[in-house]
């Protein structure tokens, strides 16, 4: 396993990391979700993503049950939480200084820890001051709940006022973004966020990187019966990812990628992670599966980079035809 520091933070967390959306409480029982984090962790794996919304807080119950179990060390192990939907009350979503504090101890009950390593903001609040939200996050690092805070899918400018806003009061600024990235979503990674790598020391810890399941190629054929698109509460994700003009594009490219990755001796699932893994800028690539065949094939992705050369990358820019394009130049 190789390990990444988490932006311009000490901590350093594994390439290839391990979350519970969808899958826990979805998908698997804690059995399968014990057998699943076991094969990760025995992989080197040391973050476990997590969040309250997930399974309405069941995942997080399922992991805290599971780490228990499994019997590791606390200190061995980086895991997080991401606060917003904590509930059906006035006061139980967004990023109030109440919601975030109440939020904050609710999970951590529910994880059986006194702290997380991380914790994200899982949306921005549009009706919450940035002031506000940072100030919470400061005192729940205060309080030792958590030692890192960052967003999720935050545009750049917000995190950049709340990074500014702490450091003009002495707070802890938040330190790394969690957004969605893989071969069809890639502009706000590679352009959005651009400056803020090296400006604020930005890290990023990407999830969906196999599109969710489309760049394994498995609807290639149709939805899968034990797939998350079959899932009657992912509707929105089957229209958005399989149903649209552009999902069916991509479908076509999917199966250009699946015959590039087979010639060059990997599985398109290999390519993809890969594929995130090369970008600099990400930290870690949180992974996801509903079986510990899955994790163990995701995990010994790490065994082929040296197969992704420059020269296979631009093959499959080729096929992709998205690269973000830089900004224009009105100079003469």
């Amino acid at each position: 396993m190789e390990y990444r520091f988490l932006g311009r933070s000490g901590l350093k967390v594994s390439a290839l990391s391990f979350g519970s959306w969808v899958t826990f409480g979805d998908q698997v029982d804690e059995s399968i979700a014990y057998n699943c984090m076991v094969e990760a962790y025995d992989a080197g794996v040391n973050f476990f993503d997590n969040a309250e919304a997930y399974a309405g807080g069941e995942s997080e119950v399922m992991m805290g049950n599971i780490i228990k179990k499994a019997g590791w060390k606390r200190t061995d192990l980086v895991l997080s939480t991401k606060i917003f939907w904590g509930g059906e009350g006035p006061n139980n979503t967004g990023l109030s200084y109440k919601h975030i504090i109440e939020g904050t101890d609710s999970a951590l009950k529910r994880m059986q820890t006194e702290y997380v390593d991380l914790i994200f903001c899982h949306r921005p609040d549009i009706h919450t001051p940035i002031e506000e939200t940072v100030w919470a996050m400061n005192q729940v690092i205060q309080q030792g709940k958590a030692f890192y805070w960052g967003t999720s899918e935050w545009p750049a400018e917000m995190i950049r006022e709340a990074y500014h806003f702490a450091k003009r009061e002495h707070l802890r600024p938040p330190l790394m973004e969690q957004p969605q990235y893989h071969m069809f979503h890639r502009d706000r990674v590679e352009q959005e966020y651009a400056s803020l790598y090296d400006d604020i020391g930005l890290g990023t810890t990407i999830w969906s990187p196999l599109a969710s399941g489309l760049l394994t190629g498995k609807y290639n054929d149709g939805i899968p019966d034990d797939s998350r698109l079959a899932l009657e509460q992912y509707d929105w994700l089957r229209e958005t990812i399989l149903e649209s003009e552009q999902g069916r594009e991509n479908l076509k490219k999917v199966e250009k990628l699946a015959k590039l990755a087979d010639d060059a001796g990997l599985k398109l699932p290999e390519l993809a992670l890969l594929w995130c893994l090369k970008n600099p800028n990400v930290s870690t690539v949180i992974t996801g599966a509903s079986k510990p065949e899955q994790v163990r094939q995701n995990m010994k992705s790490l065994e082929k980079e040296h197969i992704l050369t420059v020269d296979l990358m631009e093959r499959v820019e080729e096929i992709l035809d998205n690269r973000p394009k830089p900004p224009q130049d009105f100079r003469p």
